[in-house]
């Protein structure tokens, strides 16, 4: 696409918009020399569109961010058969005896019920539904964190479900993804849930994030962990090699959840 040298603010503004939807991310020194403009202009524009909510500034440029949390009844409802899909493959990471800590979330409740049965496993989760799904089934000890239900989330967050999970150990941890990119880490919209999700990472050694394509190379607005502190990423099955190649190289290993 030609790109006019002579672009008002607001014309450029709607298309650094929509190279960002097109790329995923956008440089700021790029962007200056497409716009035939300074750096210092481009970075103005940026300040502009994160004011308003339409990216996230980050070190060199910006990224677009995540799409806002649903209620829990209308996820649920979304992409069925592909978290069913990244729930197989992140079972698989699971072994006899182990402790998880498994967060809310509509695909970590598919986790939970991909995992295989007869492991002996121990499931700390904040989410009552979670808590329901194994219940239902031999050889699982739950730990069902308490505190204050945010019928939102669908799960217990708060000062008790934080104290309680810092009273924790496990081998594990399953937190829910907003919003994941390998440069800047995972990430979540809600400052009480995501001191929640903080302290799982903490209690556990080691961290898997399970993401469907639509978080990837996105930002919300408070960060979980960096990329550096997660294990295991498990990503569908078509996702591009060069995202997977850019996680990889942050430190974690990259699990393709199998097509189809």
């Amino acid at each position: 696409m030609n790109t006019p040298v002579d672009a008002l603010p607001e014309e450029r503004q709607r298309l650094i918009i929509e190279r960002l939807r097109q790329r995923g991310r956008v440089v700021a020194v790029e962007l200056a020399r497409e716009f035939d403009v300074s750096e210092d202009s481009i970075r103005r524009d940026l300040r502009e569109l994160a004011a308003q909510g339409l990216c996230k500034r980050v070190y060199g440029g910006a990224l677009p961010l995540s799409a806002a949390v649903a209620p829990l009844k209308e996820r649920r409802q979304e992409n069925v058969m592909r978290k069913q899909a990244l729930a197989r493959k992140a079972a698989t990471l699971v072994r006899a005896g182990q402790i998880l800590m498994i967060d809310a979330g509509t695909t970590n409740s598919a986790i939970a019920a991909a995992l295989p049965d007869h492991l002996d496993l121990t499931v700390v989760t904040n989410a009552p539904d979670i808590a329901q799904v194994l219940m239902e089934r031999e050889g699982f000890e739950i730990l069902l964190i308490g505190g204050r239900i945010d019928p939102r989330v669908g799960a217990t967050v708060g000062a008790q479900a934080l104290q309680e999970i810092e009273q924790i150990r496990a081998d594990i941890c399953f937190p829910g993804a907003c919003a994941m990119d390998a440069e800047s880490g995972l990430w979540g919209f809600d400052s009480e849930e995501t001191r929640l999700k903080r302290a799982m990472v903490r209690a556990c050694g080691e961290t898997v994030v399970v993401v469907t394509s639509d978080k990837i190379n996105t930002v919300a607005t408070y960060r979980i962990a960096e990329t550096a502190d997660v294990q295991h990423i498990v990503v569908e099955g078509d996702t591009d090699g060069s995202i997977v190649a850019s996680l990889t190289a942050r430190g974690p290993q990259v699990h393709r959840a199998d097509e189809g």
